[in-house]
C-alpha cells in the first residue's frame, strides 16, 4: 500500500515540469477542437495524434493522447449545447437539457455546469483507476497462453457491441481486422502469409496506417460528402462555473460518476451509455422530473459527468487486461502499443510503475479542461466558422504525412489510402471502424497464444476448457455471442424474469 503511495507521488511529480504540461495542454487542445467540430471524434483524435507523437518519449506521448481523449469528450459537450448537435456520441445525453438552456440565453451558465461536472467525475474516475487497476493486474498474472487465447477472442467477441448497432456487422469487422492482422511474416517461424507474393506486405500492414486511414481520411471523406449548416447560439453570459450547483447537485455528480465508471468497466459499452445511464438515474430520483429535456441543470449535470467519469472506467480494463471498452479506448491501446508499452497482465511485470503514470495523466487531464472550459471557451468557439472544405483538405495532410512519417515506407501511405476509401464505402453501409482495430491489435495475440498453447499441449485443445481462468474466459465468450441469437436470449430473459418475480414474491410473504 506505502509503495503504491509512494509509486504514486513518484508519478505525479514526475510530470511537474513545463515542457511535461505543455504537452498535456497541447493535447487537451486539440481534443477539444476535434470535439468541438461536429463529425469529429476522440478516437480521430487519438489517431492523428498517434502519427504525430511516434518520435515523443513513451510517456510524453501517451500524456498527449489521454489528454487529447479528455478534451474531445469534453469539448463536444460545447456543439450539444450551442448547436443542438453532439460533437461525439457520448454528448447526445447532453442535448436536451444543455440547448435548451442555451435557448433561454443561459449558454454560459451550461457549459459552467458540463465544465465543473466533467472536471470533478474524471477526479472520481482517477480516484477508481488508482484504486482497482493494479489489484485486478495482479489477478491477471495468472494467465497462460490458454487465457490470453480466450481474453483475445472476447475482446474480439464484444467488438459485436462496441459500438452498437448491428452485432454481426461488428463481428464481421472484427473478423476483418483479426483477418489483416495475419498478413506477414508470421511470428514463430517468419512464414510468409496472404502475401501473394508482393514483396512489400512481408512486413505486414503496419498499425499507424490502418489506423488514420480508418479513422482520418474515412472521416475527411464522410464529412465532405455530407456537409452540415449549422447555426449557433450566441454566448452572452458568464461560463464561469456556479460552484453552489455543484455543491447542490452533489449527490448527482457522485452517483453519475459511479455510474459512468461501473459502465466503463464493462467491454463494449461506449461512453453514452455512461451518460444515459447517469441521465436516467437522475430523472428516476430528481425532485425535478418535469424539468427533464427543458433545461433541468440536474439532468445537465448528470449527463456530463457520466460521460466523462467512464473515461478512466474504460483505461481500467485496457490497462489491466488489454480489452478496451469503447472504440476511444481501442485506439488508446494500439498507440500504446506502438510506444512499445502492451496493455495486459504482464504491465505490471514489464512497467510496474506505468499504471500511476496513467492515473497522474489522467489527473492533468481533467485540470487542463478546467483551464480551458474556464478561460478559452470563448476563442475556441471561433474554430466553428472555419469551413470544412479548408478543414478537411488539412486532416488529410495530417493523414498523409503520419502514414509516411512513421516507417518511410511509400507503401504505407498506399495502404493508408486502400483501407480509408474502403472504411467510407463501409461506413456508408453501416460498418463502424472500431472493431476493425480490436480484430488488428489483438489479432497476434490471439494466433500467438493459440499456437502456443497447442505446443504446450501437444496439439490437444482439452486444456483450452479445462484450465479455471480459461474455461471462465471461454463460457463468457460463448455466452456473449450466444447472446445474440433470439431464441436463447428470449430464454434468458425469461429465467431472469422468472426469478425477480418469485424473489418478490418470497419478499412479499415475508412482509
Amino acid at each position: 500500500m506505502l509503495q503504491g503511495l509512494q509509486d504514486l507521488g513518484s508519478a505525479y511529480l514526475s510530470f511537474m515540469n513545463p515542457l511535461t504540461l505543455l504537452y498535456g495542454l497541447g493535447g487537451a487542445f486539440v481534443g477539444i477542437v476535434m470535439g468541438i467540430l461536429p463529425g469529429l471524434s476522440a478516437t480521430l483524435a487519438i489517431a492523428l495524434l498517434t502519427t504525430l507523437t511516434i518520435k515523443l518519449q513513451a510517456n510524453d506521448a501517451i500524456l498527449v493522447l489521454i489528454c487529447s481523449y479528455v478534451g474531445a469528450l469534453y469539448g463536444g459537450s460545447r456543439t450539444a449545447i450551442l448547436l443542438n448537435i453532439p460533437g461525439t456520441a457520448a454528448n447526445a445525453a447532453s442535448c436536451a437539457d444543455g440547448h435548451a438552456l442555451a435557448l433561454q440565453g443561459q449558454a454560459g451558465r451550461a457549459i459552467g455546469i458540463a465544465t465543473s461536472g466533467a472536471f470533478v467525475s474524471t477526479l472520481i474516475g482517477v480516484l477508481c483507476l488508482a484504486l482497482f487497476t493494479p489489484a485486478l493486474s495482479e489477478v491477471a498474472l495468472q494467465f497462460g497462453a490458454f487465457e490470453f487465447f480466450w481474453l483475445a477472442l472476447f475482446g474480439v467477441t464484444i467488438s459485436g457491441s462496441i459500438v452498437g448497432g448491428d452485432a454481426l456487422k461488428g463481428w464481421l469487422m472484427g473478423l476483418l481486422g483479426l483477418f489483416l492482422a495475419q498478413v506477414g511474416q508470421e511470428s514463430l517461424y517468419a512464414f510468409d502469409r496472404f502475401t501473394f507474393g508482393w514483396d512489400e506486405l512481408s512486413g505486414g500492414i503496419a498499425l499507424i496506417p490502418a489506423l488514420v486511414g480508418a479513422f482520418g481520411l474515412a472521416e475527411v471523406l464522410t464529412t465532405l460528402a455530407d456537409p452540415i449548416e449549422r447555426k449557433i447560439v450566441d454566448l452572452k453570459d458568464s461560463v464561469l462555473p456556479r460552484w453552489r450547483e455543484v455543491i447542490k447537485y452533489k449527490w448527482t455528480v457522485l452517483r453519475s460518476g459511479v455510474i459512468g465508471v461501473m459502465t466503463g468497466l464493462l467491454p463494449g459499452v461506449g461512453e453514452d451509455a455512461g451518460a444515459w445511464m447517469s441521465y436516467a438515474a437522475a430523472k428516476a430520483v430528481s425532485k425535478e422530473k418535469e424539468q427533464f429535456g427543458k433545461g433541468s441543470i440536474d439532468g445537465l449535470m448528470a449527463a456530463e459527468t457520466g460521460d466523462m467519469s467512464s473515461i478512466p472506467g474504460h483505461i481500467i480494463p485496457c490497462l489491466a487486461l488489454g480489452i478496451p471498452g469503447s472504440a476511444p479506448s481501442a485506439v488508446l491501446m494500439a498507440a500504446m502499443i506502438i510506444h512499445g508499452v502492451q496493455p495486459g497482465p504482464m504491465l505490471m511485470i514489464q512497467h510496474p510503475q506505468f499504471i500511476y503514470h496513467v492515473v497522474a495523466m489522467t489527473t492533468l487531464a481533467s485540470i487542463t479542461i478546467l483551464l480551458f472550459g474556464l478561460f478559452g471557451v470563448r476563442p475556441l468557439l471561433h474554430i466553428l466558422k472555419v469551413r470544412r472544405g479548408i478543414l478537411m483538405p488539412i486532416v488529410f495532410l495530417l493523414c498523409t504525412v503520419g502514414a509516411f512519417a512513421t516507417a518511410s515506407r511509400l507503401f504505407d501511405i498506399y495502404a493508408m489510402l486502400f483501407i480509408g476509401v474502403g472504411a467510407y464505402f463501409l461506413r456508408r453501409r453501416g460498418y463502424e471502424m472500431a472493431p476493425l482495430v480490436l480484430g488488428l491489435v489483438l489479432g497476434p495475440l490471439l494466433d500467438k497464444s493459440l499456437r502456443r498453447g497447442l505446443v504446450l499441449s501437444d496439439g490437444s485443445i482439452g486444456p483450452f476448457f479445462t484450465r479455471p481462468i480459461a474455461m471462465a474466459f471461454a463460457a463468457v465468450t460463448i455466452f456473449t455471442i450466444l447472446l445474440y441469437v433470439p431464441p436463447f436470449k428470449r430464454a434468458v430473459v425469461g429465467v431472469r424474469t422468472a426469478l425477480v418475480d418469485a424473489l418478490r414474491g418470497m419478499f412479499a410473504r415475508r412482509a
